[in-house]
């Protein structure tokens, strides 16, 4: 992939990939998100992102809503723990109204207070919905677990406290504090050439002038194994084991990526999948995940099962992480695990928008982006040795936390 690089006057950075389709996609990230928030502050960064759609200096909320998508296009954002984004998917003769829409709803936001009032509701329902999906609140207890007493543990969605008490005031005192022209990235990957892209980014962001102040961020250290039993109350217990892992530049995270998709990716041939769910039948669902941040990562198994396997469960789970702290992988399952991991790689980046996103957050933390075909050469040099340096490190079963939430005994 041919990227091209530009930075506006007022420091914000563009990263554009000119590609010939009637879709084309263009986002704005910004290096702030849940860690980013003091105690009471807790959900801020998630409320600010539903709260920039409800009306602007010259737009109300159904004209914020209606401008893209009554042209066929989509208007989205998120919020994870490092980041904030807003971004559109368009038809391409449509890219100056949407970076114009983008550039409005990010810094001309007024967070009316009546509609502050209802998107307060609205989270508060959202909240309720994660409660009761023990399948997906595990993910974010396991964090709240591991970084406990840290910001990386706090829930991006807030609680029902925080959420409830946020005024206007404090919505702009957060965002004067951890917004800044060079912690923001627009992204485009799309049918227009990079010089008149320039000219349009210039035209609606070049304006803005924000003066928040570099933060330091809290480093997570000393980490400390954690196990706990929660009595859940469903039908099915769900279970996370996991450790602390590489930040997002360090050199092993990649041998890491790869052994965590040889154990727990997307592939029905990953090995907890055939070891619990094919030759046992103990599973409902397994997985693993690695999840990078700027100064630390999260390597996580979970899987859902009847509480009466649980332990069994555990079990395999444990004996798979052994396996691949001390045998090494054989030629023929080094090539085919790289093959896989390179697959998905790729078609991951087949998608355009994905293929956005991911340069916005590239970005935001390296001078340039690192294109798939530099991916591909690096997992194509891992070695069977570095694999299981890797896999002793992070696999040590002494260093593992668990987080176990109970269900109901079924008999």
């Amino acid at each position: 992939m041919d990227y091209r690089y530009h930075t506006l006057s007022n420091g914000i950075k563009l990263v554009h990939s000119e590609q010939k389709a009637a879709v084309s996609h263009c986002g704005l990230m910004v290096g702030t998100g849940s860690r980013d928030e003091r105690p009471p502050e807790n959900g801020m960064a998630h409320f600010i992102e539903h709260m920039i759609f409800k009306g602007t200096k010259k737009r109300k909320a159904f004209h914020v809503l209606g401008m893209i998508e009554n042209s066929g296009g989509e208007l989205n954002a998120f919020t994870s723990k490092e980041e904030t984004c807003v971004y559109a998917s368009f038809l391409s003769p449509f890219y100056e109204k949407s970076i114009e829409l983008l550039a409005d709803v990010a810094f001309n936001s007024i967070f009316p207070v009546k509609e502050m009032q209802k998107e307060k509701m609205v989270i508060l329902d959202e909240i309720n919905s994660y409660l009761d999906n023990p399948g997906e609140q595990i993910f974010d207890d396991f964090e709240s677990l591991v970084f406990q007493g840290h910001p990386l543990g706090n829930n991006i969605l807030g609680t029902k406290k925080t959420v409830s008490s946020f005024r206007k005031t404090d919505v702009f005192r957060f965002m004067k504090r951890n917004y800044r022209l060079d912690n923001i990235v627009i992204s485009s990957v799309g049918d227009i050439k990079l010089k008149r892209l320039i000219a349009l980014c210039e035209k609606h962001f070049e304006p803005v002038d924000l003066q928040g102040d570099k933060q330091e961020r809290e480093l997570f250290e000393n980490y400390v194994p954690k196990q706990e039993i929660n009595q859940n109350g469903s039908y099915l217990s769900h279970v996370m084991i996991g450790n602390i892992a590489y930040n997002r530049t360090n050199a092993k995270r990649l041998p890491l990526l790869l052994l965590n998709n040889l154990l727990g990716g997307p592939a029905l041939n990953s090995r907890l999948n055939l070891g619990l769910r094919e030759k046992h039948g103990l599973v409902y669902a397994v997985e693993s995940m690695f999840n990078t941040y700027s100064d630390t990562g999260l390597f996580a198994v979970y899987l859902g099962t009847d509480l009466a396997n649980v332990e069994k469960s555990i079990g395999l789970v444990k004996r798979e992480l052994k396996s691949l702290r001390e045998k090494k992988l054989g030629s023929i399952q080094l090539s085919v695990a790289k093959k896989q991991l390179a697959g998905q790689m790729a078609i991951q980046y087949d998608s355009r928008q994905n293929e956005m996103l991911s340069i916005a957050k590239s970005l935001l933390y390296k001078p340039e982006v690192k294109s798939i075909e530099s991916f591909l050469r690096e997992i194509d040099e891992l070695d069977a040795a570095s694999l299981m340096d890797v896999a002793n490190e992070v696999f040590d079963e002494k260093q593992l936390s668990t987080l176990i939430f109970e269900a109901r005994d079924n008999d």
